[in-house]
């Protein structure tokens, strides 16, 4: 753990704020404001469809500009989409509020490659750690996200406007952070030179496709199921004190484990770690099913998060066997659109799913995805047993 990496740290607590923060409130102000009720999750939906058609722009600022400048710009528009999403709440807009979350995709989309920008401050062998200790910061996200979000909810006459306009600060923070920390030196690509193999060869590799199949259906998994929790919770008259409880145990769960994920995957390897990450997503759908009180939604939630860091932080550091240096920011830019395309669907069908059928059939249909990143993990591991066999 050196200084940049750190500071690193740092933004990522400050990134996860922001979304927790969005979570715990998009779904909840877009109820108050959507002319139909299962409309509520779509300020959600727009923040990751946003995030989806940022991911190859952002792959391009960063190959042009460098991870330093890329952040800066995602940063300044989180600032500037908080502000209007504020706006939106105050004039009770909700395509604005919509709108507005789309255009913060954009710093989604930046943020989600912190963790890639991690390894690039150490040295080669500490690569595993440094992605996990990177998404270690967004333990800072666990208690100041639902904290701000309910220490904020009634600062104004609007429920969450000063919420919002809270994330302008959040933002701000972040920035003067993050342009304290010394990236490598980024070289544009000169005109004509090589960026490695096409994309198409990349993507059609085994470890790619795990990877990225591990990465973006455990994402949606947990998405489908956290942006749908305040509202289920609501739903079952739990106050709004005990929903941002859960996403604070919930995000504990995501990034805690942070600190020894790397660990574990530099001992077992990336596919037993992310199999137990499956295991643990199967005890979140059973603990669901079992009732909806409030210690129900709490361990739920919480095996959810420990699940997702086990196959999010397998399926990045599994990303880095599929890929050249030259190669990385267009692999990494493939693998957060697949992550964000299924987060995109996922938010949607959460919203329709919770309103029209309720939380058991959210569940319920979250478990042949899971049963899917089962089957990826077991044919990747045939194929990497087959390999030996055959050279031998």
């Amino acid at each position: 753990m050196n200084r940049p990496l750190l500071l690193l740290a740092l933004c990522q607590g400050f990134f996860l704020t922001n979304n927790v923060v969005f979570i715990a409130i998009n779904g909840l102000v877009g109820l108050q404001l959507a002319p139909l009720a299962w409309m509520a999750t779509l300020p959600v939906t727009g923040y990751v469809v946003g995030s989806a058609l940022s991911a190859w722009l952002v792959a391009k600022t960063q190959s042009r500009f460098g991870r330093k400048r890329s952040f800066q710009f995602g940063l300044v528009v989180a600032a500037l989409s908080a502000a209007l999403c504020a706006y939106a709440a105050v004039t009770k807009n909700f395509w604005l509020l919509v709108a507005a979350t789309v255009v913060a995709g954009y710093y989604n989309a930046n943020a989600a490659l912190y963790r890639f920008a991690g390894p690039e401050l150490v040295a080669p062998e500490f690569k595993e750690r440094a992605i996990s200790l990177v998404l270690a910061g967004g333990i800072i996200g666990a208690f100041a996200g639902p904290n701000l979000a309910s220490a904020t909810r009634s600062l104004l006459d609007v429920p969450f406007a000063a919420a919002y306009l809270s994330l302008v600060i959040v933002a701000l923070l972040s920035l003067a952070v993050l342009s304290s920390i010394r990236f490598p030196q980024h070289h544009a690509p000169r005109a004509g030179a090589t960026s490695g193999r096409p994309l198409l060869q990349i993507v059609r590799q085994p470890v790619f496709i795990v990877a990225a199949a591990a990465g973006a259906l455990g994402y949606g998994v947990m998405n489908l199921l956290m942006a749908a929790t305040p509202i289920a919770m609501a739903t079952c008259g739990l106050p709004f004190s005990d929903a941002a409880l859960v996403l604070e145990w919930h995000v504990l769960g995501m990034f805690v484990p942070s600190f020894f994920t790397g660990h574990l995957i530099k001992r077992f390897g990336a596919l037993p770690v992310m199999a137990v990450g499956v295991l643990l997503n199967l005890i979140c759908i059973a603990v669901a099913l079992s009732g909806v009180e409030l210690m129900q939604f709490l361990v739920a939630l919480f095996t959810l998060g420990v699940g997702w860091n086990f196959l999010f932080v397998g399926g990045s550091t599994l990303l880095t066997e599929a890929y050249r240096p030259e190669e990385k920011i267009k692999t990494q830019g493939a693998m957060d659109f697949c992550v964000f395309t299924t987060m995109a669907i996922t938010s949607f069908a959460s919203g329709a799913l919770i309103t029209t059928r309720g939380w058991q059939w959210l569940n319920v249909g979250s478990l042949p995805v899971v049963l899917l990143i089962a089957v990826a993990l077991l044919w990747l591991a045939a194929q990497r047993r087959r390999r030996p066999a055959a050279t031998a």
